[in-house]
Order: structure tokens, then sequence, then C-alpha cells
């Protein structure tokens, strides 16, 4: 479902990305794997388009994109949940889940049932403000907030950073629903080894900006890949 063919990124005069080729398909978990400072979230700033891309292509169905923005991109149908989840604060629960209602038409403007299925406890705390939820709430409602748009690709970068374990079992029960509806590909940034092998169907290890192994779970040996991400 999404594409992306010699992505190569800079920031100022620093190349932070050397020709990335990546493929994420529906009904899959495609997990971006690697040490701190590879790469791993600036390739995810690319695909959302919060940071422009110098060169290469991304492709949504067989469409490319071109360098749109992030507002773009969303429209097109990626969903990105940010590394320290980037809700707001002074919004309350069902004001952060309306925030995505931007990207929709008027007559789809609605929290879906199953958004409170997934997470019932946004549902019972609608009317507190995200700044007072726990890490593993607003990892919830961040993860949530993206469902509103109704994407074909969502990106999520490190959600079990900082969460208490009940809470990324919560959420991994979550990636695996939304794998099995087969309709969304799943992106995921995960350095927790033991969570990311558990999802994911295949797999892309960065190191120094560069893909240095990439394979579904059938053709990669778990030793090998947890020694490759391995400081």
């Amino acid at each position: 479902m999404l594409e992306c063919q010699g992505l190569t990124l800079h920031y100022g005069g620093s190349q932070i990305l050397y020709g990335i080729d990546l493929v994420a398909r529906a009904g899959q978990v495609t997990c971006i794997m690697g040490t701190n400072g590879v790469g791993k979230t600036s390739l995810m700033k690319a695909l959302a388009g919060t940071h422009p891309r110098t060169a290469g292509t991304v492709r949504l169905d067989g469409e490319e994109l071109g360098k749109l923005p992030a507002q773009g991109m969303a429209k097109k149908g990626l969903a990105y949940v940010p590394q320290g989840r980037m809700i707001f604060p002074l919004l309350t629960v069902r004001e952060n889940l309306e925030t995505g209602f931007a990207l929709l038409p008027r007559a789809e403007r609605r929290v879906p049932d199953e958004i409170y299925d997934l997470f019932p406890v946004l549902k019972d705390m609608g009317h507190r403000r995200g700044g007072d939820l726990s890490g593993g709430q607003q990892q919830q409602l961040a993860i949530a907030r993206a469902m509103i748009t109704r994407p074909k690709v969502l990106l999520l970068d490190e959600p079990t950073e900082g969460i208490q374990p009940n809470i990324i079992q919560q959420i991994g029960r979550v990636i695996e629903l939304l794998k099995a509806r087969g309709d969304m590909a799943v992106v995921l940034v995960e350095q927790y080894f033991d969570f990311a092998y558990g999802l994911a169907d295949a797999f892309c290890v960065l190191k120094r900006g560069q893909v240095t192994l990439h394979g579904t779970r059938a053709e990669l040996d778990r030793d090998t890949l947890r020694q490759s991400v391995s400081v």
C-alpha cells in the first residue's frame, strides 16, 4: 500500500537518510528498527510530510504523492503518531479526538464507536484535559486521534516509550486488531525488541541512515535480527 524509493533527507547541511527503500502492505505491520540516532524518526517525519525529503518518491496505492506537506499527506491517508505523543494538553480528550475532524467530510465528523471499543478509558475520561492523563492514557489518545482520520497507513513512532506494561499489552492488542482488519498498513518504529518481533510481519533495520537489513519474519532469523539492532 505504501512504497518509498530512494528516500533521502537532509537537516541543513547534514545528510540523515541515504536512499531508503521501503514497502508497507495493508494488513501487515512493518517495523523500522535500529539503535538511537540512526534516522528512524527522521524517516517517519519524511513519510508523514513533517520534514520535506530531499529526494526519492513516495507512493500510496500506486499514486505518487510528491513532496506534500503534512496536511496533504494526511489527506491522502497517512496518519502519524509522533514520538512524545504531542496531544493538546489544555483540550479535553473529546476535543483532542475532534481535531481529526478537519480531514473528514462534514457528514462523517463523529467519533466512531470502534474508537471507544479499542480504548474504553477514553470514553470514561472524555471531559478530562489531555494534560491530566497518564503517559499511557495519552498514548492511547494519540493513536485514537490518528484513527479518527480513517487512515490507509498508520505511522507509529515508539508507542511503548515510557509506558507501563499493561498499557503496552493493550496497545499491542490494538495493533493486532488493526492488522487483522486487512485495510490498513502499520509502520512501527520500536526499540522494545520482543514487542516489535511479536507484532511485525516485515522488518527494516537502519544504521547511519541506511538500510542494512530487511525482510519478512520468515526470511530473517530472530537472533540475527536482534544482533543487528543491538548497540
